[in-house]
């Protein structure tokens, strides 16, 4: 006992006993907390991993959990129903894609169920490229079934495409609409005494406009309306004619939906059915009996039909037909690039300048035969953006054709590297365009003065200093902005003249910021087929002269610990996680406040090296 000890009183060693104890109690509950994950791990990961089999005459169920994305984000350090970052599950379009496309001509498939329920958003282009290829499952004479306990928008078009559509009873089908609503902060930042320095060029370039106005623009309202209009047109021509239903049927429908669930006993779930948008309201077991009628029961589990889920089908069928390397085969290399452009390396979910251009000069390395580049993003660094482009014009030069496929959104610095293909595809619901370009810069001198914090000093010249948030910025440095904007938008104009054999003058007409549909891109001349991946594949193999290819998906090489972190969600299934997450109070919570502060998290990716901009704020596919 040290001397110390002794001078203590016996209350102080007592409640320092107990501190200990706390302390002890604490370090051996981490402890545990740690060895129990990493033996969750090695479980999900390394234990026993079950044969995958095909059952003989099951179904094929295509179960998406979260969102629909071309390119998975990067995975995080701890997934969210462990305790970490709140990230939404995502499935990979081109995964549900190929197996429902291999299980089409798989005689060991006789039928397709889309279980919709864990399916959390989606744009609609992804939603279309999926039910093509449903309708090519039909297209083999095999049945095709939707079951739901409720249908979101996204859910239902997806559903559409089926033979028959299951409803529960006590659900519901939520039809609203399309809209595009975001928050203004101008009145904020003046109380916050924050300025914010905008320089651009184009009446529709709206995408700085939550930090200058407190409400929408006449400009960005005519453009957003405009397009939206068109969106909602695709989905309700799409829908009612899968369902050979009248044009005018769901906008009917959500007009009238008050009375005719009044005239239902106020029953949502029989309004539907009145109304022919699903064809049985039927509870899970029932929607599940009528299934195991056609395919039979699952040996595993009674309750269950007999099926395989997509994933799973997914895997078997790339173990079964992996390539032979002694078989030399033409490729056709295929890169994804999703989500805001920046400068420099960037993580999947985000497009860096180095990070792709690596992988495009892989594409030369490897000697593909043609490239195609699945472009999904709203733009960012026009710098970044360039760069890109170079990387493309490159891939050109050494005689590699180069075809851009458009996928839900590609506009303004989207559209930008989309200028270095040969030969551009877009989706009709694709949004595009958005040609044009600003600068920003905000500075806090005002909100530092209030707190009693003031900036000084001296420079060898009048602009040294002049690009720090503590000052003031001067005229000259605000003439500078504006100018590499104006110089910027010209460079966008003549770039893209050049690829659509057109003049910059012809451009500036449709460019401005103006956000177009894939159909209305066609018809303008900014695109040159409408169509999906796959058209884009096709019409690559055939521009390289090529009857027999595979495909080569180009990927950033993931680090070891991206790799566990991957492993470990494929292995948990994401329905769970996303059912998990949505349940969760704070997580609900904190997912409401996400289109909130969603333009503040995007000044994090402003990071060009000359703060100009070819970003669309709008371009959010709905």
């Amino acid at each position: 006992m040290t001397e110390s000890t002794h001078r203590r009183g016996p209350m102080r060693r007592f409640f320092g006993a107990i501190g200990g104890g706390i302390t002890w109690l604490r370090r051996v509950f981490t402890n545990l907390l740690f060895l129990l994950l990493l033996l969750f791990i090695g479980i999900a990961i390394f234990g026993g991993e079950e044969r995958i089999t095909v059952p003989q005459g099951g179904a094929l169920k295509v179960a998406p959990g979260g969102y629909l994305v071309d390119e998975l984000s990067q995975p995080s350090g701890v997934p969210a129903f462990l305790g970490g970052p709140s990230t939404p599950p995502e499935t990979r379009v081109k995964d549900l894609v190929d197996a429902i496309d291999h299980a089409a001509n798989d005689n060991r498939i006789a039928a397709l169920v889309l279980e919709l329920d864990y399916l959390g958003g989606a744009s609609l282009s992804k939603l279309e490229e999926v039910g093509e290829a449903v309708l090519r499952f039909k297209a083999s004479e095999k049945p095709v079934y939707a079951i739901g306990d409720n249908f979101t928008q996204g859910q239902y078009f997806l559903a559409s495409y089926a033979d028959k559509v299951y409803m529960n009873p006590m659900g519901s089908l939520l039809l609203m609409g399309f809209g595009s609503y975001r928050n203004y902060f101008k009145s904020a930042l003046d109380k916050l005494k924050i300025n914010f320095h905008v320089f651009r060029v184009g009446d529709y370039k709206d995408f700085i406009e939550p930090y200058t106005r407190d409400d929408m623009s006449p400009a960005s309202r005519e453009n957003n309306s405009r397009w939206l209009h068109q969106l909602w047109t695709e989905y309700t021509e799409q829908v009612t004619g899968l369902r050979n239903l009248p044009p005018e049927s769901i906008d009917n429908y959500i007009a009238d939906l008050p009375s005719l669930m009044r005239a239902e006993g106020g029953s949502w779930a029989d309004a539907a059915l009145a109304n022919k948008f699903v064809d049985k309201l039927l509870t899970r077991r029932a929607a599940v009996a009528e299934v195991q009628e056609l395919v039979g029961v699952s040996e595993a589990d009674k309750t269950q039909y007999k099926s395989i889920d997509a994933m799973n089908y997914l895997r078997h069928t790339k173990l079964a037909n992996l390539p032979d390397p002694r078989k030399q085969s033409d490729k056709i290399g295929l890169i994804s690039a999703a989500g805001a452009i920046v400068d420099g390396e960037a993580p999947a979910g985000q497009i860096g300048s180095d990070t792709l251009g690596k992988l495009i000069a892989e594409a030369r390395e490897k000697k593909v035969k043609a490239l195609v580049l699945r472009i999904d993003s709203p733009g960012g660094s026009a710098f970044a953006s360039e760069a890109i482009r170079q990387e493309l014009l490159a891939t050109r030069e050494a005689g590699i054709p180069v075809i851009i496929s458009m996928g839900s959104v590609a506009a303004s610095g989207g559209y930008w590297i989309s200028a270095g293909g040969d030969r551009i595809w877009a989706s009709p619901s694709t949004i595009t365009g958005s040609i044009g370009v600003f600068g920003a810069f905000p500075t806090f001198e005002e909100s530092l003065e209030h707190l009693g914090i003031f900036n000084d000093g001296v420079g060898t010249t009048e602009l040294a200093g002049t690009m720090r948030i503590d000052r003031a910025l001067p005229e000259t440095a605000a003439d500078i902005l504006q100018q590499g904007v104006e110089h910027t938008y010209a460079q966008f104009l003549r770039l893209v003249a050049e690829a659509r054999n057109s003049t910059p003058q012809e451009i500036h007409e449709i460019a401005q910021g103006q956000v177009w549909t894939g159909r209305m891109a066609h018809e303008l001349g900014l695109v040159d087929e409408l169509g999906n991946l796959q058209d884009a594949i096709a019409d690559a193999a055939q521009i390289a002269n090529l009857e027999k290819y595979e495909v080569l998906e180009i990927q950033r090489e993931l680090t070891p610990s991206e790799k566990l972190m991957r492993a470990l969600a494929e292995n948990v299934d994401a329905r769970i996680a996303a059912s998990v997450e949505q349940n969760l109070p704070l997580g609900a919570w904190l997912s409401s406040l996400q289109p909130a502060l969603q333009p503040f998290a995007e000044l994090k990716t402003f990071r060009d090296p000359r703060a100009l901009y070819v970003r669309c704020m709008s371009c959010v596919a709905p």
